[in-house]
Formats: structure tokens, sequence, C-alpha cells
């Protein structure tokens, strides 16, 4: 995969913890970072899966009465 370069400015404190950290980790500080911003879009994107769960389960009979039941048909054709 092709790689971009970003230019971030942070204070000092939170430089040297991130090299603290990416040292500890025993890797790169770009790649710290890389795996910190993964990390977190992940979480995003299950939060959202989560939501959307909750929000179909909690809304299902609002949309049954308004539409009527989903047609599951027979399985494999789903």
């Amino acid at each position: 995969m092709a790689k971009t370069q970003l230019n971030v400015r942070v204070d000092e404190t939170t430089a040297e913890a991130a090299r603290r950290r990416a040292r500890q980790r025993g890797v790169s500080v770009n790649r710290y970072i890389e795996e910190l911003v993964q990390h977190d879009a992940g979480e995003a994107g299950r939060a959202f899966v989560e939501a959307a769960a909750d929000f179909m389960k909690r809304y299902e009979s609002v949309f049954a009465e308004e539409f009527g039941a989903p047609d599951r048909g027979a399985p494999g054709e789903r």
C-alpha cells in the first residue's frame, strides 16, 4: 500500500509520550500513530454497527407496522 506523509504539530509532552510508547512497543513513532488511528477507526466502525443494530431492534415493530414483516425467503435466497 502506498504511504502518504502527514505533518502534525503537537506539544513536546505529547511528542515525548508518543516516542516513549513507540519504544515500549518496539515500533517506530510512525507505526505507533498508524496503529492508533486504525484502532480508533475500528472502534468507530464497531460503534456504528452496534448503534444500527440497537436502532433496528428498538424500532423493528414500527417498521413492521408501517411496511409489513420482512420476507426473509428460503435459506440461500437471502
